[in-house]
C-alpha cells in the first residue's frame, strides 16, 4: 500500500536536448528550481538530462517537462520500462548519431571555408581591391602567402568581376549558415524568445552581424561609400568560423563520448542469449526470455548470462570487469554466480535468481548512471558564473565596439566591427558546463573497472577531504567467518585423529566455530566419522560417542566441569587466549587430547591497506563489538593503533559523532548491514560488497571485492579528481579572463596586437576539447 509519503517522494530522470554550454544548463538548473514542488534539481551538460527529486503531491512529470520546454529546450519523459543497460544504449547511439552529424558538417563547412578564403583573396589583395587596409591579421597574412600563389596559378580567378565573387561568396555563405550552422540561429532564437542567452546567442550574433554587414555592403555598397566607408564584406570569416565552431564541436562530441568507454565495456558484457533447460530439452533463448528459477547451461570460454547459484558442476569464474579482482574464483554447488562474468574451465548448471533490471550488472549500470549524473559541489562556482556569462561578453562587446570607434586614433568602423564580433566569438561557456561532469564521468567510470562503485560527484569532493577512517572489524578487517589457525596436541596424539575426532563431534552442531573445526577437516581431506549420542551445552561445549570412545570439544570451564585437567596445555591456552583467538580443547576417555584455536583472521590485503591509509595521511580506528583482548590482538596484527571494542550499533554512530566533533572529515567501512546506521552518520559511507546489497542506500561507495585495497584506491582516485576539476575549472576560467580582454584589443596599444575572429573561433573551440581531453586523463588513474 502506498502511503502519502512514498507518492510525496519521487525521482525521475529527464532527457533534455539542445544544451551545448554551462548557460544552457544554468538556465534549464533554474527554471527546474524554481518550478513548484521541486526539492533538489541536477542538470548535467554532459549526460543531457535532468535528474529532479520532487513532491508528487504539488507537481507532476509532465510540468517538469514543460517547465524544461520552457527555457526553450526540448525534453521527453524517458521511456517507461527500460533497464538502466537499454536507456545508456539509446543514449550511446543518440551520440554516435550526433558525432557523425557533425563530423558531416565540419567537413564539408571546412571545404565551403577554403573555397571562401579562395575566392575572396581577389577582393582583398587582387584587381578588385577597394584600397582600405585590411585589419584583420590572419587575413593579412594569408594575402601575404596566398594571393602571389593564386595570382599566378589561377589567373581567371583575378579576371572575375568582382560583383560576381561577392555573390558566389553570397550563396556559399547562406548555404553553411542553414545547413551547417542553422542549429546555432535556431537555438539562439529559441533562447532570445525565451528571455535567456547561451553560447548559441554568441555564435548566432557574431556570426550574424558579419554576415548582414556583408550583404548590406554587397546588396547596397552605396551606403558605405556615401559615408566614406569601403563596402568590405566577411563572407569567408562567417563560413570560416562556423566551421571551425563545427570542428571543436566535433572533437568534443567524440571526447565526451570517450567519457563514457566504462559503461560501454560494462554493457558489452551482458550476453545476448543463454543456455535454458525447458522441458528437458536445452534452448537457446534471448537472456530477455530467461525467468526466475530456471536452469541454465554454462560452458567453459562462455559468459554467464544471468545472476544465480550453482546446481551442479565446479568451475572457476573471472569476474575482473565486475570485481576489479584479477584471479579467478573457484565456484561450486551452492555459491552465487554475477551474469556478465565469464567462466574459465569447467561446465555448469546454475538457477538463475535476477535478471533484468534486477541482476547485478544492470545494478552497476544504474549506479553508474546516476552517479555520471550528478553534480559535485564544486560544479556551483561555474554555474553561478555562467548565470552572467552570455549578458557580461555581450556588454563587453558591445564596449569594444564603442572604444575602438570612439577612442582610437585610427577609428575605423571595421575595425570596431572586427573586435566586438571577436569578443562574441571568443567567448566560451562550454568549458566551464563540461570542467566538473566530465571528471565526474571518467571518475566513476574508472572507478568501476577497479571494483569501486562511486555513488556521484559530491561523493567524489568529499572522499578527497577525507582524514579518518573507521573500520568495523568483523567482515571489513578480518575474513567475517571463523577459521581453525592452531592445532597443538598433547604428546603421542597426532594431529590427523585429533582433528577427525574433534570435526566428529563438532559436525553435529551448527555454532560457527563447529562449523570452521569441520571446514579445516574437510580442507586436509580427513574423512568425518561418525557421531552418536550427541549432546551440546550452549556457551561451553559439546560431547559425543565416537569410535566407542567419549569425545567433549569445549571451553576450559566445560573440560574442568567433566573433570578433566588442563594443565599440559596451559602456556599454549594463554598464548592463543592473548592474541585474540578463541581456544577450544578436546578430551577424549577424560585425558586431553588436543588445543584448537578458532579466530576470525585478518584479510590477507588488510595490514598493506592500513599502512598505506597512513601514508596517505589519514588516521585509521577500528570499532567492534568484539571483546577488548581480541580487538586489540587483530588491531595490532592490522597496524592500527586506534580501536574502540565493546560497542553495539548505536555505539559506533556515537563514536562517529564525536569524532565528527572534533572537526574531523569522517569515512566509515563496514559490511553495510548492522554497519548501516554508522555508514549513514559518517561523511562518507563506504560499504562491502556481499552480491546483492551493491545498490545499499546508507553508502556513497560500495567496493566490489570486499577488499581494503579498495578504500586507498577510493581515496586515490578522489584526490586526483578533484585536482583535475580544479585544474579544468582554472583553465576554463582563465581561458576567458585572459581571452576576452585580447579579443576586445587591450595588448593593442602596447604591442600592436589584435586577434582575428577567425583564430578566435579556434581557441574557442579548442579550449572545450582542452577541458574534454584532461578529464580523459583520469582513465589510466592506478588502483593504490
Amino acid at each position: 500500500m502506498t502511503t502519502a509519503t512514498d507518492k510525496a517522494e519521487k525521482r525521475i530522470t529527464i532527457p533534455v536536448s539542445g544544451m551545448t554550454c554551462a548557460a544552457c544548463q544554468a538556465n534549464v538548473q533554474r527554471a527546474l528550481e524554481q518550478a513548484p514542488g521541486v526539492r533538489a534539481a541536477s542538470v548535467n551538460l554532459m549526460t543531457h538530462q535532468a535528474t529532479v527529486a520532487y513532491d508528487g503531491n504539488a507537481t507532476t512529470p509532465e510540468a517538469l517537462v514543460e517547465a524544461i520546454r520552457d527555457t526553450g529546450f526540448d525534453a521527453d519523459l524517458p521511456a517507461p520500462g527500460r533497464t538502466a543497460i537499454e536507456e545508456q544504449e539509446a543514449q550511446d547511439r543518440a551520440q554516435r548519431e550526433e558525432f557523425h552529424a557533425l563530423r558531416r558538417k565540419a567537413v564539408i563547412s571546412a571545404v565551403f571555408g577554403a573555397a571562401a578564403m579562395i575566392l575572396s583573396m581577389p577582393l582583398m589583395g587582387g584587381p578588385h581591391h577597394t584600397g582600405s587596409a585590411v585589419t584583420d591579421p590572419l587575413l593579412r597574412w594569408s594575402m601575404r602567402v596566398l594571393d602571389p600563389a593564386l595570382a599566378s596559378g589561377l589567373p581567371w580567378l583575378y579576371a572575375l568581376n568582382a560583383n560576381l565573387l561577392r555573390y558566389l561568396l553570397l550563396a556559399m555563405t547562406v548555404i553553411v549558415m542553414a545547413w551547417a550552422g542553422r542549429h546555432f540561429y535556431t537555438r539562439a532564437w529559441a533562447a532570445f524568445r525565451h528571455h535567456t542567452a547561451d553560447m548559441n546567442t554568441l555564435i548566432a550574433v557574431g556570426t550574424g552581424a558579419a554576415f548582414l554587414y556583408s550583404l548590406l555592403a554587397t546588396a547596397a555598397p552605396g551606403v558605405f561609400l556615401s559615408h566614406g566607408i569601403t563596402p568590405d564584406v566577411y563572407y569567408e570569416a562567417v563560413v570560416i568560423i562556423i566551421a571551425l565552431v563545427l570542428v571543436g564541436n566535433t572533437l568534443e562530441s567524440r571526447a565526451k563520448g570517450q567519457t563514457s568507454a566504462a559503461l560501454r565495456k560494462l554493457i558489452a558484457l551482458q550476453p545476448r542469449t543463454a543456455r535454458v533447460i525447458r522441458n528437458g530439452a536445452e534452448l537457446d533463448l534471448p537472456v530477455e526470455q530467461a525467468r526466475p528459477g530456471d536452469t541454465i547451461v554454462v560452458r567453459p570460454g562462455e559468459r554467464i548470462p544471468t545472476d544465480g547459484r550453482i546446481l551442479e558442476g565446479s568451475s572457476s569464474v573471472d569476474e575482473s570487469m565486475l570485481t576489479g579482482e584479477s584471479i579467478p574464483v573457484e565456484k561450486g554447488v551452492d555459491d552465487r554466480v554475477i551474469g556478465g562474468a565469464v567462466n574459465k574451465t569447467g561446465g555448469f548448471r546454475y538457477r538463475a535468481t535476477t535478471l533484468g533490471a534486477h541482476g547485478t550488472l544492470a545494478q552497476i549500470v544504474r549506479l553508474m548512471r546516476e552517479a555520471q549524473g550528478s553534480r559535485a559541489p564544486i560544479q556551483r562556482l561555474a554555474d553561478r558564473i555562467s548565470g552572467i556569462f552570455v549578458p557580461v561578453v555581450m556588454s563587453i562587446s558591445i564596449a569594444s565596439f564603442v572604444a575602438w570607434f570612439v577612442l582610437a586614433p585610427d577609428a575605423s568602423l571595421v575595425r570596431a566591427f572586427s573586435a566586438a564580433v571577436t569578443v562574441l566569438i571568443i567567448a566560451c561557456p562550454c568549458a566551464m558546463g563540461l570542467a566538473v561532469p566530465t571528471a565526474v564521468m571518467v571518475a566513476t567510470g574508472r572507478g568501476a573497472e577497479l571494483g569501486i562503485l562511486i555513488k556521484g560527484g559530491e561523493t567524489l569532493e568529499k572522499v578527497g577531504q577525507l582524514d579518518t577512517i573507521v573500520l568495523d572489524k568483523t567482515g571489513t578487517v578480518t575474513e567475517g567467518r571463523p577459521k581453525l589457525t592452531d592445532l597443538i596436541t598433547a604428546p603421542g596424539v597426532s594431529e590427523a585423529e585429533a582433528l577427525a575426532l574433534a570435526a566428529a563431534v563438532e559436525n553435529a552442531s551448527e555454532h560457527p566455530l563447529a562449523e570452521a573445526v569441520v571446514a579445516h577437516a574437510r580442507a586436509r581431506s580427513i574423512a568425518l566419522l561418525e557421531a552418536s549420542q550427541f549432546s551440546a551445552t550452549p556457551g561451553r561445549g559439546a560431547q559425543a560417542r565416537v569410535q566407542e570412545k567419549t569425545v567433549l570439544v569445549g571451553n576450559e570451564p566445560f573440560l574442568e566441569a567433566a573433570g578433566v585437567s588442563t594443565e599440559s596445555l596451559r602456556e599454549n591456552l594463554e598464548r592463543v587466549s592473548g592474541e585474540g583467538k578463541t581456544p577450544l580443547l578436546l578430551a577424549v576417555d577424560g585425558r586431553l587430547w588436543a588445543l584448537i584455536a578458532v579466530a576470525d583472521t585478518l584479510k590477507p590485503g588488510s595490514p598493506a591497506a592500513v599502512a598505506r591509509l597512513g601514508k596517505m595521511g589519514l588516521r585509521v580506528l577500528m570499532l567492534t563489538g568484539d571483546k577488548p583482548a581480541t580487538a586489540r590482538a587483530i588491531a595490532r596484527h592490522a597496524g592500527i593503533n586506534d580501536v574502540v571494542a565493546g560497542v553495539l550499533p548505536e555505539g559506533k554512530v556515537a563514536e562517529v559523532k564525536r569524532l565528527q566533533q572534533q572537526g574531523r572529515v569522517v569515512a566509515m567501512v563496514g559490511d553495510g548491514i548492522n554497519d548501516a546506521p554508522a555508514l549513514a552518520q559518517a561523511d562518507v559511507g563506504i560499504a562491502m560488497a556481499s552480491g546483492a546489497d551493491i545498490a545499499g542506500e546508507a553508502a556513497g561507495i560500495t567496493l566490489m571485492r570486499g577488499d581494503l585495497a579498495g578504500v586507498a584506491a577510493a581515496i586515490g582516485l578522489s584526490r586526483q579528481t578533484m585536482r583535475v576539476m580544479k585544474q579544468n575549472l582554472f583553465w576554463a576560467l582563465a581561458y576567458n579572463v585572459i581571452g576576452i580582454p585580447v579579443a576586445a584589443g587591450v595588448l593593442y596599444p602596447l604591442w600592436g596586437i589584435l586577434l582575428s575572429p577567425i583564430l578566435a573561433s579556434a581557441a574557442m573551440a579548442m579550449s572545450s576539447v582542452s577541458v574534454v581531453g584532461n578529464s580523459l586523463r583520469l582513465r589510466r588513474a592506478k588502483a593504490v
